[in-house]
C-alpha cells in the first residue's frame, strides 16, 4: 500500500463495479484515462474522493473517503473542495460566498459525476431547467403563467440570466444589473433617448416581472393601473373604458373600447422624437 494512502482503482473496482461501469462513460473518465490534466486526475476514482486507504482498513467508517451524498457523512465544505481543486476559475470564481454556497449546497445536488443523466453538464436531472425547479419551484409555476419567458419552450434556460456558481450582482445575475441583463436580447430598449422614462432607466422590474405574469408583456399589473401608480393625478381620464364602466344608455365610438395609456403614449420605454417629450412619438 502506498505510503500516501493510495490504493489505486482497481482496488476499488473490486467492491464497486456498478459505479465503475457508470462512471466509465462520463466525461470525467474520459478525460482521466486518455488524457489526464495533472497527476491528480491520474489517480481515477481516487482523484475525488481521496486516498482510499483508510476506507479499505474500516469501510464502516463513513468519513473515511469522501462520500457525496446528501446524508453529509462529509461536510459540504470538503465535498466542494474535492470538485474546485480543477472546477475553480472561470464561472466559478464567485462561488465562495455565493447564494447557493451560504445555503450549504454541494456541488452534487446539482450535478452527478457518476452518470450520464444529461446531455452536457453532468447534471442531477436531465436538463438545466428540471435541476433548477428542484428547488425553485415557485419560479416553475411562474413560468406557466399567461405570459412568460419562453423556457418551458425551449428557447431559453435558466443559465441565460442567471450563473448557479455565483455572480456579483444578486440575484446570480450574469450581469451587472437588472437592465444589463434585459438589454442582452433587448438591445432596443438601451437607448440613450432623447426622452427617457424614469422608470424604464432605473429598472425594468418596476413594471415587468422576470419569470411569468398573468398580465400581456410580463407586466406587474394591467394597464392602465401599472401606469397610474405613479400617473395618479392626470389632465385627462385615463380609466379604461369597457361596457360595464359607460352610464347606461351610452354608445361610444368603438375604438375608445379596450384602450390604454399606451396606445397614445406609445413609445413608453423612451423616444428620441423632437416632439416625444410625452412618448407620443
Amino acid at each position: 500500500m502506498a505510503q500516501d494512502g493510495y490504493v489505486g482503482e482497481a482496488r476499488c473496482v473490486a467492491c464497486h463495479a456498478l459505479e465503475q461501469e457508470h462512471w466509465a462513460h462520463t466525461v470525467h473518465a474520459k478525460i482521466f484515462r486518455s488524457n489526464p490534466k495533472n497527476a491528480l486526475a491520474e489517480k481515477g476514482c481516487e482523484a475525488c474522493h481521496g486516498p482510499g486507504a483508510r476506507h479499505l482498513e474500516d469501510a464502516t467508517d463513513k468519513t473515511a473517503i469522501i462520500a457525496f451524498t446528501r446524508r453529509r457523512d462529509v461536510p459540504v465544505e470538503a465535498q466542494n473542495a474535492q470538485c474546485l481543486q480543477c472546477h475553480q476559475g472561470g464561472e466559478r470564481i464567485f462561488w465562495h460566498g455565493s447564494m447557493h454556497d451560504r445555503s450549504r449546497l454541494s456541488c452534487s445536488d446539482c450535478h452527478n459525476p457518476m452518470a450520464e443523466i444529461s446531455a452536457s453538464g453532468l447534471l442531477a436531472r436531465s436538463s438545466v431547467n428540471d435541476t433548477c425547479f428542484g428547488c425553485h419551484q415557485q419560479q416553475r409555476m411562474e413560468f406557466r403563467k399567461r405570459s412568460h419567458m419562453p423556457l418551458l419552450e425551449g428557447k431559453i434556460s435558466c443559465t441565460d440570466c442567471h450563473n448557479p456558481h455565483g455572480s456579483a450582482a444578486r440575484p446570480l445575475l450574469k450581469a451587472d444589473s437588472v437592465n444589463q441583463l434585459c438589454y442582452t436580447c433587448h438591445s432596443e430598449k438601451r437607448g440613450p433617448f432623447i426622452w427617457e422614462h424614469a422608470p424604464v432607466r432605473k429598472n425594468c422590474l418596476e413594471c415587468h416581472l422576470p419569470h411569468g405574469s398573468s398580465q400581456e408583456s410580463l407586466l406587474v399589473v394591467a394597464r392602465p393601473f401599472l401606469c397610474q401608480q405613479c400617473h395618479a393625478n392626470v389632465s385627462h381620464p385615463a380609466t379604461l373604458i369597457t361596457r360595464s364602466n359607460l352610464p347606461r344608455g351610452a354608445v361610444p365610438d368603438e375604438r375608445a373600447f379596450n384602450r390604454s395609456c399606451s396606445n397614445c403614449h406609445a413609445q413608453i420605454h423612451g423616444s428620441n422624437h423632437p416632439s416625444g417629450a410625452r412618448f407620443h412619438r
